[in-house]
């Protein structure tokens, strides 16, 4: 048996792994961007960054540093050119496989050969991978070791991401190097060599400006892409007895561009991140352009319209909550219609999004919210809050105490909701941007009357207006005002609160204030005030003077400030007090525990599916 080809005098069998076509001395029917290829690394046009005097790319070629090196870049920017270059420019071995037909026992038997040749003190063995990215996570691991220890030089060339599609430890044994795309000059340059030099057409055809500008223009950096194009409308001249190509023979050879995307590479989250970055930052144009070139290169539209549904709510939020109801109108459309039509509703979609009014409030909001979560914030759900139509619920508590807001005549009753612990947090933000400027006026007064803040603060209390010309005081309580103690909030919560009857604040039979800025009246002595969070207001038309109900007709959805009085003047009858309904205190004071038990009822009733 052969002890590692330590006493063969046989040969090294080169034959196991089939060197990638194309890469000996092109034929004379080749294709001219095969013909044309460089003949030495001063030939190479484009990337002007890799170079320089002691860069790596030129190293590699010359052979003065056997590193092993992975050249990314888009198609057409040279990467099989160098492999070219590397191959007929030193003494080295040169081995060149495709990862498309290669396997991992190709690459063991170049290894091994390649140790062999080592060990008799044979020349180095360069290993040129194409597409490389295609190789499995078990195909890159085995070229670990010998990439290691050089037992061989790994030039790999991958046109997609390779912190993304190449396995890091092979990629902390190379160095990356990245192709840009050609600028137009690089392109322009390399289409009149071809035209001229005798390894392409010879001269045999003449370009004109237009035609030239076409070819660059359609090449979108991609020199393969310019020259295929060159030699189809040099055919065609030929063919029809003409001696030069004008901008009609052009468009007849070729006439769509190279799109540079791909589904599942890099292209295409750049392409994806630059078009949510363009709605975002409201540039329509932009982000149609975007959006075209992800239709024309064949995107799936299920993911573009998933991502605008994103985007309506991560984005644009409350400051125009139709914009989700668009995107999602969108995203089925594209189902119920299909392409090309739905390439429409995902454009009218785009220009919805582009041109609406911004807000990430959501997005911060629930951010902060799950951030807490994870750091272990929230203690047990609130008893009175907690689920009550099973039998024996009632027996541990579950749900006494809990007040049904629609029990009360505003539909905003004080309570807590959160666990004792995130007692005070304010998670959402609201913008003055949009639609939630007007959520941002009226967020602020439900958290006081939720929470039982009461006014917003002594000087509030005293009178002063806000930018309406309403007192915050009063403006409160058209909202729904501060509420007495009830069981359904925590010595945590309202212990120390201001406004409380604890505290000496308006309590549940606090004064009933008037439409007027500033003006207070007291409650009618002959009849008590329903503990309910404030007045209880009557259906009748001296109600409708007194002030809004918090029934959602209102510019911002709640009675943020009583209406204007249309009496005489002061005194007149939108500066009276809401009228109380009953006709004494054991008339407006239902039994305390009845009502308790009314209020768990109906809560329990309306809550059977959120408990």
């Amino acid at each position: 048996m052969e002890m590692d080809g330590l006493f063969s005098l046989a040969q090294p069998d080169l034959t196991t792994a089939a060197p990638a076509a194309g890469f000996g001395t092109p034929a004379a029917d080749a294709p001219l961007p095969v013909r044309m290829r460089p003949a030495s690394i001063d030939e190479l046009v484009g990337q002007q960054h890799l170079l320089a005097p002691g860069a790596p790319l030129r190293q590699l070629v010359t052979g003065s540093s056997p590193m092993s090196v992975i050249l990314w870049g888009p198609p057409g920017t040279g990467k099989t050119t160098i492999a070219h270059l590397v191959a007929h420019a030193t003494d080295r071995k040169f081995v060149a496989m495709s990862a498309l037909t290669a396997g991992v026992k190709d690459v063991r038997a170049v290894i091994d050969t390649a140790r062999t040749e080592r060990r008799r003190g044979g020349p180095p063995t360069v290993l040129f991978i194409d597409e490389v990215h295609r190789f499995s996570k078990t195909q890159q691991d085995s070229l670990l070791a010998a990439v290691e220890d050089r037992t061989v030089t790994l030039l790999a060339a991958t046109t997609e991401n390779p912190y993304f599609s190449v396995i890091s430890p092979l990629l902390s044994r190379c160095v990356l190097l990245t192709l840009q795309a050609l600028q137009e000059d690089d392109v322009r340059r390399l289409i009149r060599r071809a035209i001229t030099d005798p390894r392409g057409l010879g001269g045999a055809v003449t370009v004109t400006p237009e035609a030239e500008d076409h070819f660059v223009r359609l090449a979108a950096g991609d020199v393969r892409k310019a020259l295929t194009a060159v030699e189809a409308a040099a055919a065609s001249a030929i063919a029809q007895g003409a001696a030069e190509i004008d901008l009609a023979t052009a468009e007849r050879a070729v006439d769509v561009a190279a799109v540079r995307y791909d589904r599942d590479g890099d292209a295409h989250y750049d392409v994806t991140s630059a078009f949510i970055k363009s709605m975002r930052g409201s540039d329509p144009d932009a982000a149609l352009h975007y959006l075209a070139r992800m239709i024309v290169a064949g995107e799936d539209p299920r993911f573009i319209a998933r991502r605008i549904v994103v985007f309506a709510s991560e984005d644009v939020g409350m400051a125009d909550p139709q914009a989700l109801l668009v995107a999602t109108a969108a995203a089925q459309a594209v189902q119920l219609i299909g392409m090309p039509e739905a390439h429409l509703n995902l454009a009218q979609a785009v220009v919805h999004m582009a041109t609406a009014p911004k807000s990430n409030s959501v997005t911060t909001a629930i951010g902060a919210a799950m951030t807490d979560v994870r750091a272990g914030r929230g203690g047990p759900v609130p008893i009175h809050l907690r689920d009550a139509h099973y039998s024996g619920a009632r027996g541990l508590g579950h749900g006494r105490g809990y007040r049904y807001p629609h029990d009360d005549p505003r539909g905003v009753v004080r309570q807590q909701y959160v666990p004792d612990d995130l007692v005070g947090t304010d998670y959402y933000r609201p913008t003055e941007h949009g639609a939630e400027r007007a959520v941002g006026e009226r967020v602020p007064r439900l958290r006081r009357i939720v929470r039982g803040l009461g006014s917003r603060g002594a000087a509030d209390s005293r009178g002063v207006s806000d930018s309406r010309g309403v007192s915050a005081e009063t403006a409160d309580r058209a909202a729904g005002g501060a509420s007495g103690s009830d069981a359904s909030q925590s010595p945590v919560a309202s212990g120390s609160v201001a406004g409380s009857p604890a505290s000496g604040g308006p309590g549940a039979g606090g004064p009933v204030v008037s439409a007027t800025a500033g003006a207070e009246a007291e409650a009618s002595a002959s009849g008590g005030v329903p503990e309910t969070g404030g007045a209880a207001v009557s259906a009748s038309a001296g109600a409708a003077e007194a002030g809004e109900t918090v029934d959602g007709s209102g510019p911002d959805g709640l009675a943020d400030r009583p209406k204007a009085g249309d009496g005489s003047g002061p005194g007149g009858s939108a500066d009276r007090p809401a009228a109380v309904t009953g006709s004494g205190a054991a008339a407006a004071e239902p039994d305390a525990e009845g009502d308790e038990m009314r209020s768990d009822e109906s809560g329990d009733a309306a809550g059977k599916e959120q408990p």
